[in-house]
């Protein structure tokens, strides 16, 4: 793989993660006018910088493990339960 393909698939993914946050929230401002509300525009100038607090939001969450639960089952059965959602 040359630089130049690295880049270019680079270039496409944050394109698409771009894309896909702004398309998150164009469907947030549709469905608040469709409920007779005004959706997302708390965060700044019409709502347009709510896909980066969303994602700041999501990455700064706290990942919480109980600590008397059996870790083996806990970490495998999300896993279980997708294979057999997409074998069944």
């Amino acid at each position: 793989m040359t630089v130049r393909t690295l880049i270019s698939t680079i270039t496409t993914y944050i394109c698409i993660l771009l894309s896909v946050a702004f398309f998150t929230l164009l469907e947030r401002k549709g469905l608040g006018y469709f409920q007779v509300r005004k959706g997302p525009n708390k965060v700044g100038f019409i709502g347009l910088p709510q896909p980066l607090a969303d994602a700041a939001k999501l990455f700064t969450k706290e990942l919480t493990k109980p600590t008397l639960a059996n870790q083996s089952p806990y970490l495998i059965a999300p896993a279980l339960s997708l294979i057999l959602a997409l074998l069944l």
